[in-house]
């Protein structure tokens, strides 16, 4: 049996801008001023470029989102990566804005694509979602003690539409996002402390922030609870942010 090769560690050009744009309703979500204050610690540390939108609707999440893109496609330096965190009440693929009304995150995640945004094709796209997924509570369980090249050559190289993308979630699908009124969320708060204290590439902290949230016990109406992030990727080589 031969033996297996080590992966390549491709990693992505970080020495360009790095971007990020924060938009966060704080209407009715007690302690998300204190999220809002870790992240700008964090990107400030982390070396992004950041804008924060707060109560945008639902119309301003996309139009936020539009804007953030055609600055990005403007830019004549080299542009790195991008950050987009969304802070909001919401059910499964829906974001609610201030007025009530509801965004599909799809749709918010197609405006950063390699298709319609030049200047982030090949580049990695983050997105923290900070928001419920649905309804249900987790009360926990007890527990015992070589690259593909298919490219024809000759033919231009083309990237897929989708690829680069990092969606990092609060929860799962179908579940609920815990807040706390004065200390934030623990999924931000966590996220903030690990991305600013440990070095690695980023899905190998996320597992970390992942880790650390299993183990932590919410309580909610004096019932414990257990939440954990859920992570999809479809990035194409390792992600260093320090």
């Amino acid at each position: 049996m031969s033996n297996p090769q080590p992966l390549e560690e491709e990693a992505y050009d970080m020495s360009g801008a790095r971007l990020a744009l924060t938009l966060c309703v704080t209407k009715a979500r007690e302690g998300s001023q204190a999220d809002l204050d870790a992240l700008e610690s964090m990107f400030q540390q982390l070396g992004f470029e950041s804008t924060v939108k707060k109560d945008p609707t639902a119309q301003q999440f996309y139009e936020e989102l539009e804007k953030f893109q055609q600055a990005i496609d403007a830019r004549e330096d080299f542009v790195s990566c991008a950050f987009v965190v969304l802070m909001a009440h919401g059910l499964e693929g829906r974001l609610k804005g201030e007025d009530d009304q509801m965004v599909e995150l799809e749709d918010l995640f197609q405006v950063l694509n390699n298709k319609n945004c030049r200047g982030l094709r090949a580049k990695p796209k983050v997105y923290i979602v900070q928001a419920c997924r649905g309804e249900h509570r987790d009360p926990g369980e007890p527990i015992g003690e070589e690259d593909l090249m298919m490219i024809a050559r000759g033919s231009p190289e083309t990237i897929p539409t989708y690829t680069d993308v990092l969606h990092v979630y609060a929860t799962v699908e179908g579940y609920i996002a815990y807040r706390h009124d004065q200390k934030g969320s623990s999924f931000i708060q966590t996220l903030v402390d690990v991305l600013m204290n440990r070095k690695g590439p980023i899905l190998e902290l996320l597992t970390e922030v992942t880790r650390r949230m299993a183990q932590e016990e919410l309580f909610q109406e004096g019932k414990p609870r257990k939440v954990n992030p859920e992570i999809q990727s479809t990035l194409r080589k390792r992600l260093y942010l320090q």
